[in-house]
């Protein structure tokens, strides 16, 4: 059996030209692969036989895209771009802007950035060492530090930097080297405003987490201007070289410039025009491409090609499945290699110190269920398989059970306003006299008493006399 070794192409903000990514796919079919893959970074992996590697080099040549082998030298920047026009975040954060500030990356990054919206639940907020959140001033966006010698988990510079300024900022932190200079947050921190030229802003408003939701986001969706965007979604995270190039070549066709990779080994096109839906939904139908996965089999993070995790996410999900228990607002980490960070409510998580042939694994929760916490707990230990969903199933009715509603007037208090209310209707054409307001047409001041009305009160609108009006019950 010949060694494979998985390429991984870096995709700035997981948005790349349909263009570039033929010939990405073409690449890799040239090199041996049938088959691309999608990482939790919006990057695109697929597997090569040793004996094609001496290619690599001079394939890659033709376009503009970093590549690496099997290493993890330098990291895909990740963004929350795919979210235009699906979901509602902050009015200032429109495509140009995240466009403009990708291609302002001149470098290739060794530490993970993010660069996203806290009003979408789609792309996580804090998986980067450098986290830009939009803050609700136009361009200016908070920065979050996260790195692994700390022990915290993250931490707010007390500034707002500019979007112009921000490949320049990321790129000033990781020249200072803070893991290898010992370096703590609030020396990264006075170091970047002393030293790096930019454009910022005191923090003087915390950063507020809406109350987002995981979306559904399969299949063919009208989007704004009479366009559409689809959503494509593989189970198994192994996409067919075939299916996609006719993707892109239908892209190409149909003036689609942008395809968007999620985190969740998924894909978004944007901006399809109505004249063309029915050509996108005969390509799906051609192939077979299933649009209706269900939402409960989509909010699920795994390691990119790790079979275990798969196999346990398909026996989960078909359990659930069979419950008939919702997991709409959740999701779920498989976590089977220490080099995972978490992004979900609940995580199932291997007991890699179990030396039994019977895998163990361990269940947490995010605090509130919100992946955004960064904070999480333990739930169960050491449980086996099938353990798991009965599980799942006690968090979710805990989950909905914590959930936070507006509390409405008691309906009791609301009946006992109304029937203090005294309205009086006229009983030919049903205007309605009610005392709090009075009736300024006629001279009469709110809060006259009906009773108080004088014998030559008429109706406004009929002309009926007083005697033709009866009181409401």
């Amino acid at each position: 059996m010949q060694v494979k070794d998985l390429v991984r192409v870096f995709v700035k903000g997981g948005v790349i030209s349909p263009g570039e990514f033929l010939k990405i796919i073409h690449i890799a079919e040239n090199l041996g692969s049938s088959e691309i893959h999608f990482g939790s970074r919006q990057d695109i992996m697929f597997s090569v036989d040793e004996s094609n590697l001496d290619q690599l080099g001079q394939t890659f040549s033709s376009i503009n895209a970093q590549y690496e082998i099997n290493t993890f030298n330098f990291q895909n920047i990740s963004s929350s771009y795919v979210t235009v026009d699906l979901i509602q975040g902050k009015s200032w954060l429109v495509s140009h802007v995240y466009i403009n500030i990708i291609d302002s990356f001149d470098y290739e990054p060794a530490l993970r950035i993010n660069i996203v919206d806290a009003n979408q639940g789609l792309v996580p907020l804090f998986t980067g060492n450098i986290n830009f959140i939009a803050s609700s001033q136009d361009n200016y966006w908070y920065v979050y530090l996260r790195f692994k010698h700390l022990s915290a988990d993250r931490w707010q510079v007390p500034v707002l930097v500019y979007s112009d300024d921000i490949a320049k900022v990321a790129k000033a932190i990781e020249d200072f080297a803070p893991e290898a200079n010992g370096m703590d947050y609030q020396d990264v921190s006075k170091r970047l405003v002393e030293e790096v030229k930019m454009n910022y802003q005191p923090v003087t408003d915390e950063l507020v987490f809406s109350d987002t939701i995981f979306p559904y986001y399969e299949g063919i969706n009208r989007a704004s201007e009479g366009k559409y965007w689809l959503g494509l979604y593989w189970r198994s995270n192994r996409y067919n070289t075939a299916i996609l190039k006719a993707i892109c070549e239908r892209c190409l066709m149909t003036e689609v410039g942008k395809i968007c990779l999620t985190p969740w080994k998924s894909f978004v096109i944007k901006g399809i025009f109505e004249k063309d839906r029915i050509g996108w939904e005969k390509l799906l139908g051609r192939f077979g491409m299933n649009l209706r996965h269900s939402a409960l089999e989509m909010n699920w993070h795994l390691p990119a090609l790790d079979r275990e995790a798969l196999n346990l996410k398909i026996f989960l999900v078909r359990t659930l499945d069979q419950q008939d228990i919702s997991t709409y607002g959740l999701t779920f980490t498989i976590k089977t290699t220490e080099d995972i960070t978490l992004f979900t409510s609940i995580v199932i998580e291997k007991d890699l110190e179990n030396s039994g042939e019977v895998p163990l694994y361990h269940i947490l929760y995010s605090k509130d269920f919100n992946p955004n916490s960064g904070v999480y707990f333990r739930y169960a230990t050491d449980v086996n398989k099938a353990v798991i969903a009965p599980l799942l199933i006690d968090l979710s009715k805990m989950y909905f059970d914590q959930l936070a509603e507006e509390t409405p007037e008691a309906p009791t208090q609301k009946i006992v306003n109304l029937m203090e209310k005294m309205l009086f209707q006229c009983t030919n054409c049903l205007t309605i006299y009610d005392e709090q307001y009075g009736d300024d047409r006629q001279q009469i001041p709110a809060g006259t008493p009906f009773s108080k009305l004088p014998d030559t009160y008429e109706c406004p609108v009929c002309g009926s006399g007083k005697a033709s009006f009866a009181q409401m019950v």
